[in-house]
């Protein structure tokens, strides 16, 4: 790989996707995806489907996905450590339409975040960086979504979170049932809302042990739609990836992952 080398930079985005399939076919058994989210991302897209492991070493802004595998994302040592033992954990990899994502999917006010959040500000300012962008969104009216899934009582909402693991933008538990290998997708519609009533409830979704506001509802399922009139922007694991309709799915178990025994 990389002209025989183990060892290779990416210099676009896209390119760890590419380099993780031509790691797959050319029989590498394990692949290490050193950064963010949003490179784990690209790494899991070029090796699902494959029998091939992928180790982590958290380099990125939030690192999401190795705080939710327990990996010691302050301590790069011992993450190498961790690779090195080679003690593979079985997760679930769900989907979004044709991409797959790790940790988490957005319809709406994030996946707007992420899109209008510029790489200068995030090496300037880090997480603050989509913060500053929340507050800059904030004054707009949010979008109309459609809701399908066999589980969901709320029809119509105006921002969606999809999760395969309890944490979102940071160590908070914030789908509160869910696993990262239960086959089951973690839903949060925030019903006809305002952006300022939505970050509202985002902290207390964040904070509280349970969620009981009327105004966000939760629930898992295995497979959902969501649909607009608008184009409204989707992200997955923090990296903007297309817009309205998504159908969301899942495969149970089929990531493997080198994680903490």
């Amino acid at each position: 790989m990389c002209d025989g080398a183990l060892f290779c930079a990416t210099a676009r985005a896209g390119q760890a996707e590419e380099l993780a399939r031509v790691a797959v076919a050319e029989g590498f058994d394990q692949i290490v995806a050193a950064g963010g989210d949003g490179t784990v991302n690209e790494v899991a897209n070029g090796i699902a489907g494959a029998d091939i492991a992928l180790g982590l070493m958290p380099m990125g802004t939030m690192n999401v996905f190795a705080n939710e595998l327990g990996l010691p994302v302050h301590d790069l040592g011992r993450c190498w450590d961790i690779i090195q033992a080679a003690h593979c954990r079985c997760v679930d990899l769900p989907m979004a339409n044709e991409k797959v994502f790790v940790q988490l999917a957005g319809v709406g006010l994030d996946a707007q975040v992420v899109k209008e959040t510029s790489l200068t500000l995030k090496r300037n300012f880090g997480p603050l960086s989509y913060l500053i962008s929340a507050a800059q969104i904030a004054a707009r009216k949010p979008p109309r979504l459609f809701i399908e899934a066999e589980e969901a009582q709320t029809e119509e909402g105006s921002f969606v979170l999809v999760g395969n693991g309890r944490r979102y933008g940071g160590p908070f538990p914030f789908f509160k049932h869910a696993r990262i290998d239960d086959g089951l997708l973690d839903v949060l519609v925030f019903k006809q809302l305002g952006y300022i009533e939505i970050i509202k409830y985002l902290q207390n979704v964040f904070f509280s042990p349970t969620i009981t506001t009327p105004e966000v509802e939760y629930f898992q399922t295995q497979r959902l739609r969501v649909s607009s009139d608008e184009e409204v922007p989707l992200e997955l694991d923090g990296e903007l990836v297309g817009s309205c309709p998504v159908q969301f799915a899942l495969k149970p178990r089929r990531l493997k992952v080198l994680a903490p025994a």
